[in-house]
């Protein structure tokens, strides 16, 4: 696989290519869908953060407003009152620090306290300014693919190649550097059924026509639980796990992930399969 230097804020960077990078989810919030209340107060998500970093996560993502479909909108100002004190506590920690926001001005803040990565659901389509902050402060940038409140064509890839071409030009507008973006295909973001999400594992291959690099978060996601049957999201590791190696295996490089460690095992195999077929 292709070596791509992904360029972050602060004069932080990761390859990626020769090995998967584990981005792990903190949501500091009390209504997510997989793990809402867990983690919604500072002390607690600063502990799980140095835990994911212990089984292996590269990236903590860290979140101040649930995403999850009809969850409860907060303002900016909340949004950063949860997420800045653990920003702060982890700046010095070592580790990559995302923040899964869509907001420009929560992304200017968390990155002038230490995150190294802008993470936007939206695809810096709802809030363009959003591009000129991760242009201006060299900040990595994660756009992802979403159906919410729009029309879409009803082929995946298609709308796929139609949403991040948009998402790519707005970037580029803005002075976004290629060597920050990452794309993202946005598993779940209304995908309107479980086929959509696994249709779209399948032709996975076919989104590096794009020429980026991809994150995927599959991660728990009710995709999953319906083909595995697991109906309670914490019971879903194991067929996120699968999906992330099949992922991985079709070219996808950063996985945000809920469970640090099973998905951890399982991607070192998909690695160690990848070297091994490369020789």
């Amino acid at each position: 696989m292709k070596i791509r230097h992904w360029r972050l804020a602060h004069g932080r960077s990761l390859d990626l290519g020769p090995a998967s990078v584990i981005m792990g989810i903190l949501n500091v919030t009390p209504d997510s869908f997989a793990d809402g209340g867990l983690y919604d107060r500072a002390e607690k998500a600063i502990g799980h953060a140095r835990r994911m970093m212990e089984e292996g996560a590269s990236i903590i993502d860290i979140g101040g407003e649930s995403t999850r479909p009809g969850g409860a909108p907060v303002s900016a100002a909340e949004e950063q009152a949860r997420i800045l004190p653990v920003i702060d506590a982890l700046a010095q920690s070592g580790a990559i620090l995302s923040v899964d926001t869509y907001r420009a001005e929560t992304a200017r803040v968390a990155v002038a306290h230490g995150a190294h990565i802008v993470n936007d659901v939206w695809g810096a389509q709802r809030d363009p300014a959003i591009a000129d902050v991760a242009a201006e402060t060299g900040a990595g940038f994660v756009l992802m693919h979403t159906g919410r409140e729009r029309h879409k064509d009803p082929d995946v890839i298609a709308d796929q190649f139609l949403f991040l071409r948009r998402s790519l030009e707005i970037a580029s507008h803005a002075g976004v550097a290629d060597e920050a973006i990452v794309l993202d295909p946005g598993f779940g973001f209304a995908k309107e059924t479980p086929e959509d999400n696994l249709e779209l594992i399948a032709r996975f291959e076919e989104l590096h026509e794009l020429g980026y690099p991809f994150a995927v978060g599959t991660s728990r996601k009710r995709f999953v639980g319906h083909v595995t049957g697991r109906q309670a999201p914490a019971d879903r590791a194991i067929g996120t796990a699968a999906t992330s190696v099949i992922l991985r295996l079709k070219g996808a490089h950063v996985f945000r992930v809920h469970d640090v460690a099973a998905n951890r095992d399982a991607l070192r195999i998909a690695d160690a399969v990848m070297a091994f077929d490369e020789r």
